[in-house]
């Protein structure tokens, strides 16, 4: 899982870090510390004050994460900023010069770009989880009671459903969704020819693409759709929320996997949160959030379903030839689907 693409530093001047922190558009929050310990600490001026950049959906697990890690002797005073939005969106926005102390992401490529430009140390993966906190898999939101009775994939590209998925040029959620599909096909037993026929199906029958998988949830959550595309943690979440909404996972998904990691030039106390990520007290709150813990003793604890045909991005040539294959903006398979129904490719 651990392919590492190299790539030229990228220089980039001050002026354009700012216009890039204006630009990501993504949602910003500073959590502080509480009493005590930890207001003496802020008062003082001497507690770390930690930026976290990460992919769209895990704001709410953060929330519960941060207050945790704030009550360890590492966490005692330390504060930090929050900001999320698309996976792709904020990696690129992070190697142009958004601040961050802590990034997590979808998928791993958008850790490599940063690893390439020196903002990750190489090794950020050598740990006993290969740098990825939780995992999730890709299943179907339907609504309440499953009216179209959407079960397996040949089921989502019926004539008169209506898919939501984002679009895969911004989001890594959508690209997770579009290699579980595609995988699917190969587990079903069809050729690769008919595998990205299935895409090009699946695309047609798409009828919004949202910047990221948090968004496609909102829309999907507004009425609009029959079937959404999404990580297994997001449908947990809109049930948790008091969605009207049930979720199918299939048969053959794929296993995501999202990785965290520290940069160069943290405090020491962004590798401290890091590694506090991992404990079980962290895990489970993972968890209960509806991501399925890597740390195995605490996944034992939760009965997450466990799909006949569960598959991984390495099944499917591993994401840096995926990406060629598939993502490339100008030659790559879903690229040419997408701009044949004049979907744009642009990630910026």
């Amino acid at each position: 899982m651990r392919s590492i693409r190299r790539a030229p530093w990228l220089l980039v001047a001050a002026l354009m870090a700012a216009l890039v922190v204006s630009a990501c558009g993504g949602t910003s929050d500073s959590s502080g510390g509480g009493t005590g310990a930890e207001a003496a600490a802020d008062a003082s001026g001497d507690g770390a004050k930690l930026s976290l950049v990460a992919y769209s959906t895990p704001k709410e697990a953060y929330a519960e994460l941060i207050p945790l890690f704030q009550k360890t002797p590492e966490g005692a005073g330390v504060t930090f900023t929050e900001s999320y939005d698309a996976s792709g969106a904020q990696s690129r926005a992070v190697e142009a010069g958004l601040p961050a102390d802590v990034v997590e992401f979808s998928l791993e490529p958008d850790m490599i770009r940063l690893v390439d430009t020196g903002i990750v140390a190489s090794d950020w993966n050598q740990n006993d989880y290969d740098g990825f906190v939780t995992d999730s898999v890709v299943v179907f939101v339907v609504r309440k009671g499953n009216p179209k009775n959407i079960k397996t994939w040949d089921d989502v590209i019926q004539p008169g459903v209506e898919v939501l998925t984002p679009n895969p040029f911004t989001s890594g959620g959508a690209r997770w969704n579009l290699m579980a599909g595609y995988g699917a096909q190969l587990k079903q037993g069809k050729t690769e020819e008919e595998a990205v026929a299935f895409l090009g199906q699946l695309l047609k029958s798409t009828v919004v693409q949202d910047k990221s998988a948090r968004d496609a949830l909102s829309t999907f959550d507004a009425g609009k759709g029959d079937v959404l595309l999404s990580y297994e943690n997001e449908a947990i979440a809109a049930q948790q929320a008091g969605e009207e909404v049930d979720y199918v996972v299939p048969d053959q998904t794929i296993l995501i996997q999202n990785p965290v990691a520290s940069t160069e030039d943290a405090p020491e106390q962004a590798t401290a949160f890091v590694k506090f990520l991992y404990t079980t007290e962290a895990q489970k709150a993972f968890g209960e959030k509806g991501y399925r813990p890597v740390v195995a003793d605490v996944a034992a604890g939760f009965d997450f379903p466990a799909p006949t045909d569960l598959f991984t991005i390495d099944d499917l040539g591993g994401w840096p030839d995926v990406l060629d294959r598939f993502f490339d903006k100008d030659n790559g398979i879903v690229a040419q689907i997408e701009k044949g129904m004049g979907v744009s490719t642009d990630s910026g």
